[in-house]
């Protein structure tokens, strides 16, 4: 699709439009890529958009085009990439792409859109999130009871890593009014904006957290890369990184649907068996940055947070609902369906 055109199909879609855009995502669906990452296959091409494809909590999107298991599935599977998980979501509202590789909780904030999206595949039963605190702020901001009068760090306003801040905030008795969200990105923004003080702290994930304490810019205030720290943070698991798609779609082209799922599982049960420097050789050498023996260490600490065979965590999808209605009041003042965000159907028959 030509940027004019795509361009286009995002201005008629706004961030989160209701109305319907059918013939961009058949545009969509017709052409091939400009950016990103080609599977360079033949067979039927799919669209993904990535919230940042070199992070570690995204990596199965990755490490399944480097396995080649989208062209065992006869797939040719073109990955793009965008900073922040809400940019993925909208390139998917707008019809630019066919899937989107990104936080689940996007599906629940949706719905009282008035839009129809789900997971269809689970990469993740973790945020594999990690708020951290600049050397400078560190005696001060120990908790996030400390939160109030502070500038805090966010991929992007409306990501995940808003959200979580938000609930991170009111949970322990900050309003949102209280601190500031600054939209910082992440890698090389975030880890600027630390040092330079723009931001006091923040929530980031691998590899930028590998780099910040390498760098000694920064401490881990609370880590939430296993189920443990999910729990303990949470109240319970809490399924992130996932491929959400318009549900239309899916009931459109289920054998397809399958065929991505049956290859996200096959890479989720590859990482289960193999280890981080295995895993670190399969990815692009750039995503290392020159310090191989560093990106490894954070695929390593990250590894804990995927799921094995893509299903749906169970009270997975009922802790996101309970962190978003506290603080998000679309959704605080809505019934979320939650059967309509995700479904087993896939990831089951992949087995």
């Amino acid at each position: 699709m030509r940027k004019t055109a795509r361009h286009a199909c995002l201005a008629a879609a706004g961030l989160l439009a209701l109305t319907s855009l059918t013939a961009c995502a058949n545009d969509a669906a017709g052409s091939s890529a400009d950016t990103g990452s080609g599977g360079g296959g033949k067979g039927e091409t799919v669209k993904i958009m990535v919230g940042g494809l070199d992070k570690v909590i995204y990596m199965p999107a990755m490490l399944t085009q480097r396995l080649g298991y989208f062209q065992d599935e006869g797939l040719n599977v073109q990955l793009m990439t965008e900073p922040a998980g809400v940019q993925a979501e909208t390139a998917l509202v707008a019809g630019q792409v066919q899937g989107a590789v990104g936080f689940y909780d996007h599906t629940l904030d949706l719905q009282t859109k008035g839009k129809s999206v789900e997971s269809v595949v689970q990469f993740s039963r973790a945020p594999g999130e990690v708020e951290v605190v600049s050397d400078k702020a560190a005696g001060d901001l120990t908790s996030p009871k400390d939160f109030k009068g502070r500038k805090l760090g966010v991929t992007g306003l409306g990501s995940s890593t808003d959200f979580l801040t938000k609930y991170l905030a009111v949970k322990n008795g900050v309003k949102v009014s209280e601190f500031t969200p600054v939209a910082v990105g992440a890698g090389p923004t975030f880890i600027a904006a630390l040092q330079k003080g723009s931001i006091d702290g923040g929530m980031t994930t691998d590899p930028t957290v590998a780099t910040i304490l390498d760098k000694k810019a920064g401490k881990i205030l609370l880590d939430m890369r296993t189920p443990e720290g999910s729990q303990q943070a949470l109240g319970g698991p809490y399924p992130s990184s996932s491929l959400y798609m318009q549900t239309d779609w899916v009931n459109g082209h289920k054998d397809t649907v399958q065929k991505l799922v049956n290859a996200f599982v096959k890479t989720l049960k590859w990482m289960s068996t193999h280890s981080a420097d295995e895993i670190a050789a399969k990815m692009p050498a750039d995503y290392s940055q020159g310090d191989k023996a560093l990106y490894t260490q954070s695929i390593k600490s990250t590894l804990p947070m995927f799921t094995d065979d893509g299903v749906m965590p169970q009270n997975g999808p009922e802790t996101v609902e309970k962190v978003l209605k506290a603080f998000n009041p679309n959704i605080k003042n809505a019934n979320v369906d939650l059967s309509k965000t995700y479904t087993t159907e896939f990831a089951k028959a992949a087995k």
